[in-house]
């Protein structure tokens, strides 16, 4: 202990350190400003945990139950708390079993760096122990990756890591550290990465298409917004709002884009995509003005790309040179961070309404209202529906949680009735569309945020997939609230079958166990509702209760989720039931 309180010494004071590559790496993380990191143990990676150990004053170590709930809770915590999430692993299935986080932080854009252990150098290619190429494997998952093999290198690697993890538009990072790396010693010191050869993070944003585009947002007659997450990770929320009210513009979100503007805002149309409210969508092709801020064309929002908003402009704000044409054509292609862009932008934007325009959307929602969200949020058969629980969690939180979603008929349901007043308070897998994301994913946004109350969202099906970290809950007391949907049923495949596979339920039909027991058996609190009176008061329970809570909700085995684009049809081919 007296050497290690001697190395923190030096490190304050500037002065290199003879350390070993282990502890390199807990230098690194803490000048990285890292408090907080998710992982698993195993042989490959044990000089790490060792170090680890001596350092639990300054870092805490969160032991997940499988190394894919470190990956997802360290998704969940950088998309709460705006920094780097950091994840750990050992070699072989330890290494491999990040890469679904990986792939899911990767097409989300989600800051995280990733550490894996590896066998020692002089093993590397011999098929050794626990042996896996996950520089290899993760190579198409990850924004960078990088193998370790002398210790020296150590330093020099990680800053590079993080640096590229969270600049330009963010992204997972894997580093992998041979086992010789690790216990072998090196003279430390840490610089900070401010830049990369052939790397520019943030592109220059050009004067001329600023004004070609306040040209045409300033005659426009209908124009549209839809605003994704790159303005929540460009910090571009006040401006995106400023720019909405000046011009008058309605606004929609994807999915990710979901909290960046206040859900209660009068140019709030909704959300778009396959499952979105019906007049943002089908409205998408009436437009003559559609200026993308932060998203990306996915093909969930845009449906068949023939067909999509053939008779408007294109205005594409993104920080991504990839994004740009790559599904849509944009007439004007803004390149840049969307809070820069758009600060540049708003002294060129007249003050204009649109009144004639929005009033479109507002008809289309009263058409929407009286055909689906009516008996969504206000039903009057005697089965519960989704809707109504998300409504009941509104009431009780006051609209001030952040909800975390997994994926699935849920998630939609969530998407389209949640509503908020802060950013980053909707966490859901959106690209990749990960079944078992929202339990781990929960307990990393809440050590994000424990000044907030953090929901989770889940299907019977999803829930069943990362179940074993509600030990990791227990083992931490983190005050979580779990909420299942239980249908009893892969709900939205299900429901897909049902709708073009003549109700042919193959493999979608689910036998659960009593999950009550379950959560009790880890000590939370836990209740079943299955009746709308007894519903309003367990919700109110939950919300007010201090510690984790699980509650299950018996709700309609076929409640299906509309409105609904069908798979490769246009935005305007959206169909109510």
């Amino acid at each position: 202990m007296e050497t290690i309180e001697k190395n923190k010494s030096k490190a304050k004071a500037g002065a290199k350190l003879r350390v070993s590559g282990a502890e390199a790496i807990i230098h690194c993380l803490l000048a990285e400003g890292v408090d907080l990191i998710y992982g698993y143990p195993g042989g490959a990676i044990m000089p790490v945990y060792d170090e680890l150990y001596k350092f639990q004053d300054r870092l805490t170590h969160i032991l997940t139950r499988h190394e894919q709930g470190a990956t997802h809770a360290a998704q969940g915590y950088a998309r709460v708390s705006g920094k780097v999430g950091v994840a750990i692993a050992t070699s072989g299935p330890g290494a491999t079993n990040l890469v679904t986080g990986l792939a899911d932080a990767q097409i989300d854009s989600t800051p995280m760096v990733c550490i894996t252990g590896q066998v020692p150098r002089h093993l590397l290619g011999s098929d050794a122990f626990q042996e896996t190429d996950i520089i290899g494997i993760s190579t198409p998952v990850t924004k960078w990756n990088y193998q370790v093999t002398k210790a020296s290198e150590i330093p020099g690697i990680i800053a590079k890591a993080f640096y590229i993890a969270k600049s330009g538009r963010p992204g997972p990072v894997l580093i992998d550290i041979t086992k010789n790396a690790q216990f072998d010693e090196l003279d430390f010191h840490y610089e900070h990465c401010t830049g990369v050869r052939s790397y520019q993070p943030v592109p220059k944003v050009k004067e001329e298409a600023l004004n070609a585009a306040a040209e045409l947002i300033n005659s426009a007659s209908k124009p549209y917004i839809v605003f994704g997450q790159g303005v929540i990770l460009g910090h571009a929320e006040e401006e995106l709002k400023q720019l909405v009210e000046k011009a008058g513009i309605p606004a929609a979100w994807t999915i990710l884009g979901l909290s960046a503007m206040n859900t209660d805002h009068p140019l709030n149309v909704g959300m778009v995509g396959m499952h979105g409210n019906y007049g943002p969508n089908v409205l998408t092709n009436e437009c003559d003005l559609l200026i993308a801020i932060g998203m990306r064309f996915d093909d969930r929002v845009t449906g068949s790309l023939d067909t999509y908003a053939k008779q408007a402009k294109i205005i594409h704000i993104e920080i991504d040179p990839a994004e740009i044409n790559k599904n849509v054509t944009a007439d004007i292609p803004l390149l840049g961070d969307a809070k820069e862009t758009l600060t540049k932008l708003l002294p060129k934007i007249k003050k204009n309404n649109h009144d004639a325009w929005l009033n479109e959307f507002k008809k289309k929602y009263d058409e929407e209202f009286k055909v689906v969200i009516e008996k969504d949020l206000y039903p009057t058969k005697e089965g519960l529906t989704m809707g109504e629980v998300i409504e009941e969690i509104n009431k009780a939180s006051k609209s001030k949680a952040v909800i975390v979603t997994d994926v699935g008929q849920h998630q939609m349901v969530a998407c389209r009735y949640a509503k908020f007043a802060q950013s980053k308070s909707n966490i859901t897998s959106g690209g990749l569309g990960t079944m078992g994301f929202a339990l781990p994913a929960a307990i990393g946004a809440k050590m994000g945020a424990m000044d907030r109350e953090v929901v989770a969202i889940i299907g019977d099906g999803g829930y069943q997939m990362t179940i074993q970290e509600l030990a990791t809950i227990f083992q931490n007391k983190t005050p979580v609230k779990i909420v299942v949907l239980n249908n009893g049923h892969l709900g939205m495949v299900r429901q897909w079958q049902e709708l073009f596979f003549e109700s042919r339920y193959a493999s979608t039909v689910m036998t659960n166990p009593d999950f009550v027991k379950i959560a009790e058996g880890y000590h939370i609190k836990a209740k079943r509702v299955s009746e709308r009176k007894d519903l309003g008061l367990a919700v109110q329970e939950m919300i007010a209760c201090k510690d984790p809570y699980f509650l299950e909700v018996k709700v309609e085995k076929e409640d299906n989720v509309f409105p609904m684009i069908p798979s490769g049809a246009s935005v305007s081919d959206i169909r109510l039931k």
